[in-house]
Protein backbone atom coordinates (compact mmCIF):
# COMPACT_ATOMS: atom_id res chain seq x y z
CA UNK A 1 0.00 0.00 0.00
CA UNK A 2 1.25 3.44 -0.75
CA UNK A 3 -0.15 7.47 -1.56
CA UNK A 4 -3.36 7.58 -3.49
CA UNK A 5 -5.86 9.57 -4.72
CA UNK A 6 -9.24 7.89 -5.68
CA UNK A 7 -11.52 10.00 -7.51
CA UNK A 8 -10.22 13.74 -5.98
CA UNK A 9 -12.32 16.87 -6.94
CA UNK A 10 -11.23 20.15 -5.44
CA UNK A 11 -13.20 23.47 -6.05
CA UNK A 12 -12.24 26.72 -5.02
CA UNK A 13 -13.90 30.39 -5.25
CA UNK A 14 -16.54 29.21 -7.49
CA UNK A 15 -13.96 27.31 -9.51
CA UNK A 16 -13.46 23.44 -10.50
CA UNK A 17 -9.58 23.04 -10.00
CA UNK A 18 -9.44 19.48 -10.01
CA UNK A 19 -12.23 16.72 -11.52
CA UNK A 20 -12.02 13.29 -10.40
CA UNK A 21 -8.47 12.91 -10.79
CA UNK A 22 -7.08 9.29 -9.78
CA UNK A 23 -3.21 8.65 -9.05
CA UNK A 24 -1.97 5.75 -7.14
CA UNK A 25 2.23 6.36 -7.74
CA UNK A 26 4.13 3.06 -8.46
CA UNK A 27 6.09 2.41 -4.83
CA UNK A 28 9.71 3.18 -5.27
CA UNK A 29 9.53 4.72 -8.57
CA UNK A 30 9.20 8.55 -9.25
CA UNK A 31 6.04 10.19 -10.95
CA UNK A 32 5.63 12.92 -12.95
CA UNK A 33 2.97 15.33 -13.13
CA UNK A 34 2.75 17.46 -16.77
CA UNK A 35 0.66 19.55 -17.50
CA UNK A 36 0.35 23.67 -18.58
CA UNK A 37 0.01 26.28 -15.89
CA UNK A 38 -3.95 25.96 -14.36
CA UNK A 39 -4.35 22.95 -14.80
CA UNK A 40 -4.07 21.52 -11.16
CA UNK A 41 -0.61 19.89 -10.47
CA UNK A 42 0.35 22.15 -7.35
CA UNK A 43 -3.16 21.37 -6.17
CA UNK A 44 -2.80 17.79 -6.33
CA UNK A 45 0.56 17.59 -4.88
CA UNK A 46 -1.00 19.60 -1.75
CA UNK A 47 -4.25 17.24 -1.70
CA UNK A 48 -1.58 14.44 -1.79
CA UNK A 49 0.29 15.98 1.13
CA UNK A 50 -2.86 17.05 3.46
CA UNK A 51 -2.26 20.13 2.87
CA UNK A 52 -5.28 20.57 1.56
CA UNK A 53 -8.62 18.57 1.53
CA UNK A 54 -10.50 17.27 -1.35
CA UNK A 55 -14.28 18.78 -2.22
CA UNK A 56 -14.96 15.09 -2.97
CA UNK A 57 -12.87 11.65 -2.88
CA UNK A 58 -10.19 10.88 -0.71
CA UNK A 59 -5.96 10.58 -0.15
CA UNK A 60 -5.02 7.53 1.65
CA UNK A 61 -2.77 6.32 3.00
CA UNK A 62 -1.38 2.76 2.78
CA UNK A 63 -5.17 2.31 2.26
CA UNK A 64 -6.17 5.39 5.75
CA UNK A 65 -8.18 8.02 4.42
CA UNK A 66 -5.43 11.25 5.22
CA UNK A 67 -8.10 12.96 6.99
CA UNK A 68 -8.53 11.14 9.62
CA UNK A 69 -4.87 10.50 10.22
CA UNK A 70 -2.99 13.18 12.59
CA UNK A 71 -1.15 15.67 11.16
CA UNK A 72 2.31 14.58 13.01
CA UNK A 73 1.87 10.80 11.64
CA UNK A 74 1.84 12.07 7.87
CA UNK A 75 4.43 14.07 7.77
CA UNK A 76 6.39 11.00 9.74
CA UNK A 77 5.56 9.50 5.90
CA UNK A 78 5.50 11.99 3.88
CA UNK A 79 7.51 15.43 2.72
CA UNK A 80 7.22 17.77 0.64
CA UNK A 81 9.86 20.10 -1.08
CA UNK A 82 8.02 23.59 -2.25
CA UNK A 83 9.37 25.35 -5.32
CA UNK A 84 10.83 27.76 -3.44
CA UNK A 85 12.08 28.49 0.35
CA UNK A 86 13.09 31.92 1.55
CA UNK A 87 13.76 33.18 5.60
CA UNK A 88 15.15 36.21 6.55
CA UNK A 89 16.42 34.54 9.57
CA UNK A 90 19.90 33.84 10.08
CA UNK A 91 19.79 30.21 10.00
CA UNK A 92 22.74 27.67 9.29
CA UNK A 93 21.94 24.88 6.69
CA UNK A 94 22.22 22.12 9.59
CA UNK A 95 19.39 23.66 11.48
CA UNK A 96 16.68 23.95 8.25
CA UNK A 97 17.69 20.28 7.88
CA UNK A 98 17.23 19.73 11.91
CA UNK A 99 13.50 20.76 10.73
CA UNK A 100 13.01 17.50 9.02
CA UNK A 101 13.15 15.77 12.76
CA UNK A 102 10.32 17.76 14.02
CA UNK A 103 7.32 15.51 13.26
CA UNK A 104 9.75 12.87 15.23
CA UNK A 105 10.14 14.62 18.72
CA UNK A 106 8.04 15.62 21.02
CA UNK A 107 7.23 19.59 21.43
CA UNK A 108 10.18 21.91 22.56
CA UNK A 109 11.92 18.61 23.42
CA UNK A 110 16.11 19.14 22.04
CA UNK A 111 17.28 17.40 19.04
CA UNK A 112 18.77 13.63 20.75
CA UNK A 113 21.86 12.02 19.52
CA UNK A 114 19.82 10.00 17.25
CA UNK A 115 18.38 12.73 15.83
CA UNK A 116 21.72 14.11 15.33
CA UNK A 117 22.48 10.79 12.97
CA UNK A 118 19.85 11.58 10.89
CA UNK A 119 20.46 14.83 10.23
CA UNK A 120 24.78 14.38 9.27
CA UNK A 121 23.08 11.35 7.30
CA UNK A 122 20.96 13.46 5.10
CA UNK A 123 23.59 16.54 4.86
CA UNK A 124 25.89 13.10 3.42
CA UNK A 125 23.32 12.07 1.11
CA UNK A 126 22.69 14.96 -0.68
CA UNK A 127 26.23 16.48 -0.79
CA UNK A 128 26.01 19.13 1.78
CA UNK A 129 28.25 17.73 4.55
CA UNK A 130 30.98 20.24 3.89
CA UNK A 131 28.23 23.22 3.62
CA UNK A 132 26.65 22.07 6.73
CA UNK A 133 27.72 25.57 8.52
CA UNK A 134 26.96 27.72 5.93
CA UNK A 135 23.96 30.50 6.34
CA UNK A 136 20.99 30.06 3.93
CA UNK A 137 20.92 33.07 2.46
CA UNK A 138 24.84 32.67 1.16
CA UNK A 139 23.48 29.68 -0.93
CA UNK A 140 22.74 29.21 -4.54
CA UNK A 141 19.13 28.34 -5.71
CA UNK A 142 20.58 25.07 -6.43
CA UNK A 143 22.24 24.65 -3.38
CA UNK A 144 18.76 25.42 -1.35
CA UNK A 145 16.93 23.07 -3.38
CA UNK A 146 19.78 20.60 -2.23
CA UNK A 147 18.63 21.66 1.72
CA UNK A 148 15.32 21.31 0.72
CA UNK A 149 15.69 17.94 -0.01
CA UNK A 150 17.75 17.24 2.62
CA UNK A 151 15.44 18.22 4.74
CA UNK A 152 12.64 16.27 3.62
CA UNK A 153 14.87 12.63 3.84
CA UNK A 154 15.75 13.82 7.53
CA UNK A 155 11.45 13.24 8.09
CA UNK A 156 13.04 9.71 6.48
CA UNK A 157 9.78 9.62 4.08
CA UNK A 158 8.64 6.86 2.37
CA UNK A 159 7.04 9.43 0.31
CA UNK A 160 8.53 12.63 -1.34
CA UNK A 161 6.06 15.16 -3.04
CA UNK A 162 8.35 17.60 -5.24
CA UNK A 163 6.70 21.14 -6.55
CA UNK A 164 8.60 21.81 -10.04
CA UNK A 165 11.94 21.50 -7.68
CA UNK A 166 13.88 22.31 -10.96
CA UNK A 167 12.17 26.16 -11.23
CA UNK A 168 14.32 29.20 -11.63
CA UNK A 169 17.75 26.68 -11.87
CA UNK A 170 20.14 26.67 -14.42
CA UNK A 171 20.57 23.58 -16.42
CA UNK A 172 23.35 21.70 -14.53
CA UNK A 173 21.54 22.46 -11.35
CA UNK A 174 17.90 21.36 -12.68
CA UNK A 175 20.58 17.90 -13.93
CA UNK A 176 21.56 17.39 -10.64
CA UNK A 177 18.41 17.98 -8.40
CA UNK A 178 16.35 15.39 -10.48
CA UNK A 179 19.73 12.53 -10.53
CA UNK A 180 19.44 13.27 -7.07
CA UNK A 181 15.82 12.58 -6.35
CA UNK A 182 15.95 9.75 -8.66
CA UNK A 183 18.68 7.66 -6.63
CA UNK A 184 16.44 8.27 -3.41
CA UNK A 185 15.10 4.89 -1.95
CA UNK A 186 11.50 6.70 -2.07
CA UNK A 187 8.15 7.09 -3.62
CA UNK A 188 8.18 10.59 -5.55
CA UNK A 189 6.16 12.57 -6.91
CA UNK A 190 7.31 15.33 -8.51
CA UNK A 191 5.34 18.53 -10.93
CA UNK A 192 7.68 19.57 -13.73
CA UNK A 193 7.11 22.17 -16.33
CA UNK A 194 9.80 20.37 -18.81
CA UNK A 195 9.02 17.24 -20.98
CA UNK A 196 12.65 16.43 -21.84
CA UNK A 197 12.95 16.38 -18.21
CA UNK A 198 10.18 14.07 -16.98
CA UNK A 199 11.07 11.88 -19.84
CA UNK A 200 14.97 11.56 -18.93
CA UNK A 201 14.18 10.93 -15.52
CA UNK A 202 10.53 9.43 -14.84
CA UNK A 203 9.08 6.30 -14.89
CA UNK A 204 5.44 6.65 -15.15
CA UNK A 205 3.68 10.37 -15.94
CA UNK A 206 0.24 11.58 -15.68
CA UNK A 207 -0.67 14.85 -17.50
CA UNK A 208 -3.43 16.99 -16.47
CA UNK A 209 -5.25 19.38 -18.27
CA UNK A 210 -7.98 21.43 -17.19
CA UNK A 211 -8.02 19.58 -13.89
CA UNK A 212 -8.36 16.00 -15.48
CA UNK A 213 -5.95 13.31 -16.23
CA UNK A 214 -5.53 13.47 -19.95
CA UNK A 215 -2.96 10.46 -20.30
CA UNK A 216 -1.13 8.15 -17.96
CA UNK A 217 1.80 5.51 -18.47
CA UNK A 218 5.24 5.12 -19.32
CA UNK A 219 7.19 8.07 -21.22
CA UNK A 220 7.67 6.65 -24.38
CA UNK A 221 3.61 6.26 -24.28
CA UNK A 222 2.50 8.82 -23.24
CA UNK A 223 5.24 11.84 -24.53
CA UNK A 224 3.51 11.89 -28.44
CA UNK A 225 3.16 14.72 -31.01
CA UNK A 226 -0.44 14.82 -31.08
CA UNK A 227 -0.63 15.33 -26.88
CA UNK A 228 1.99 18.11 -26.57
CA UNK A 229 -0.23 19.51 -29.57
CA UNK A 230 -3.61 18.93 -27.76
CA UNK A 231 -2.22 20.12 -24.13
CA UNK A 232 -0.10 22.52 -24.44
CA UNK A 233 -0.91 24.10 -28.10
CA UNK A 234 2.63 23.52 -29.63
CA UNK A 235 3.37 21.46 -32.26
CA UNK A 236 6.66 19.22 -31.82
CA UNK A 237 8.89 16.53 -33.23
CA UNK A 238 8.77 13.27 -30.46
CA UNK A 239 11.55 10.96 -31.01
CA UNK A 240 13.42 8.21 -29.17
CA UNK A 241 16.55 8.35 -27.90
CA UNK A 242 19.48 6.76 -25.85
CA UNK A 243 19.68 2.82 -24.97
CA UNK A 244 15.99 2.88 -23.23
CA UNK A 245 14.48 4.86 -26.25
CA UNK A 246 13.23 7.29 -24.05
CA UNK A 247 10.94 10.54 -26.05
CA UNK A 248 12.95 13.45 -26.89
CA UNK A 249 10.53 16.41 -27.70
CA UNK A 250 11.87 18.85 -30.30
CA UNK A 251 9.40 22.00 -30.26
CA UNK A 252 8.75 23.71 -33.30
CA UNK A 253 6.46 26.21 -32.05
CA UNK A 254 2.92 27.25 -31.28
CA UNK A 255 -0.17 26.05 -33.50
CA UNK A 256 -0.43 29.87 -34.65
CA UNK A 257 3.09 30.43 -36.12
CA UNK A 258 4.70 26.99 -36.52
CA UNK A 259 3.33 26.61 -40.33
CA UNK A 260 4.79 29.87 -41.11
CA UNK A 261 8.12 29.31 -39.48
CA UNK A 262 8.72 26.07 -41.11
CA UNK A 263 7.77 27.53 -44.40
CA UNK A 264 10.69 30.03 -44.22
CA UNK A 265 12.91 27.52 -43.14
CA UNK A 266 11.90 24.09 -44.51
CA UNK A 267 12.70 21.35 -42.21
CA UNK A 268 13.44 23.20 -39.74
CA UNK A 269 12.07 24.92 -36.13
CA UNK A 270 13.75 26.45 -33.23
CA UNK A 271 14.14 24.01 -30.25
CA UNK A 272 12.71 25.85 -27.07
CA UNK A 273 13.66 23.16 -24.21
CA UNK A 274 16.18 20.53 -25.25
CA UNK A 275 17.87 18.85 -22.50
CA UNK A 276 20.69 15.86 -23.29
CA UNK A 277 18.55 13.59 -24.93
CA UNK A 278 19.22 9.80 -23.31
CA UNK A 279 19.21 8.14 -19.93
CA UNK A 280 19.40 10.49 -17.40
CA UNK A 281 22.55 10.46 -15.49
CA UNK A 282 22.27 9.07 -11.97
CA UNK A 283 19.34 6.93 -12.64
CA UNK A 284 18.50 3.53 -10.58
CA UNK A 285 19.81 0.77 -12.32
CA UNK A 286 17.12 -1.67 -13.34
CA UNK A 287 14.42 0.92 -12.92
CA UNK A 288 11.22 0.86 -14.94
CA UNK A 289 10.89 3.64 -17.83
Amino acid sequence: MTLSAERVSRAAGGRLILDGVELSPRPGAMTGLLGPNGSGKSTLLRLLAGVLAPTSGVVTLDGHPLNRMGRRDVARRVAVVEQQADTLVEVSVRDVVRLGRIPHRRAWTPASAADEEVVADALARTGLTGQADRLWHTLSGGERQRVQIARALAQQPRELLLDEPTNHLDIHHQLDVLALVVALPVTSVVALHDLNLAAMYCDHLVVLSGGRVVAHGEPAEVLTAALVAEVYGVHAEVTPTGPDARPHVRFLGTSAHSALRRADTPGKGPTLSAPPPGTAPGRRPGRAG
